[in-house]
């Protein structure tokens, strides 16, 4: 469990550094520039793959869309933290397992159980609640949505991308995410080589510092999720429904009593629902065992 305890530290830990970007004046896209670099580094220094294997029968389109993928929804993932605070974001994040599920149901054709098909009603409800603004806030909440929008619909395609990798043998799945990782990087440096020209941004020592943290903490959650999944490989049900649910409450926890995020009685209830829903897919997943 303790691969678990530090999987969700690194995860929340890069929403509260995502959080105090606006504090500190950090440009997130110079950030998640050198986030990508040093997660390549880690990825080659752990995992050293074997770059020898890589051929063009690889699957290019698939890496090419997570490269541009990947650093593009880091910054709406920035915004939506931003703009709505951890808690919304974190679930938001947490709740695109629907959306793999659904493309195991229509592009895969695997079978769905009563248990599936109840996490994914009360996920949609918990979303609904989750993202309920007072009247009073509405023409501020209403722009700010397509933020976290992007979050639940860009992290489930991601993970859809990252389950069709998985399933080519010709790689190890590690020499996959360092081609990824190193392709992520590329674009994102690019993006920031634009904007400089263009003067948009400057170059300063604190993005480079906090990009080193971001990295860190970023690949750390993947290091140690994948070692959960090693380490208790007979139940992966376990480590999914403990990472998922962990996120979700140490998030709320965080963003209520640290950063004081105001939350209404409907969101709350949509973070109950939330829980509830990642338990009955958990479920769900054993069921079919």
């Amino acid at each position: 469990m303790i691969y678990i305890i530090l999987s969700i530290c690194c995860s929340v830990t890069v929403a509260v550094l995502l959080k105090l970007a606006k504090r500190y004046q950090i440009s997130v896209i110079q950030a998640v520039t050198v986030n990508y670099f040093i997660a390549l580094s880690l990825c080659f220094l752990f995992f050293k793959p074997d770059v020898k294997l890589i051929s063009a029968a690889a699957p290019w389109p698939i890496y090419i869309a997570l490269a541009v993928l990947l650093p593009s929804i880091f910054l709406f993932l920035a915004a939506s933290v931003k703009k709505l605070g951890i808690v919304k974001t974190d679930i938001a994040q947490r709740l695109s397992l629907f959306i793999p599920i659904l493309a195991a149901y229509f592009i895969f054709r695997e079978d769905f159980n009563h248990l599936k098909i109840v996490g994914l009603v009360v996920g949609f409800a918990a979303i609904v609640l989750t993202f309920l603004r007072k009247s009073n806030h509405q023409s501020a909440g209403k722009e700010s949505l397509i933020y976290p929008i992007m979050v639940f619909v860009g992290f489930g395609v991601i993970d859809v991308l990252f389950k069709q990798i998985a399933l080519y043998k010709d790689l190890p799945y590690t020499t996959s995410l360092f081609i990824v990782f190193g392709l992520a990087f590329i674009v994102s440096l690019l993006l920031v080589m634009v904007m400089l020209m263009a003067g948009k941004i400057e170059l300063q020592v604190i993005n480079v510092v906090c990009g080193f943290i971001l990295g860190l903490f970023n690949f750390g959650n993947i290091l140690f999720y994948m070692k959960a999944h090693k380490a208790l490989a007979n139940n992966p049900s376990t480590v999914f429904a403990a990472m998922n649910l962990g996120v979700i409450i140490a998030g709320t926890c965080i963003g209520v009593i640290v950063f004081k995020e105001k939350l209404s009685r409907l969101n709350y209830a949509g973070i109950i629902l939330a829980v509830a829903a990642v338990i009955f897919i958990t479920l769900s997943q054993h069921a079919v065992r």
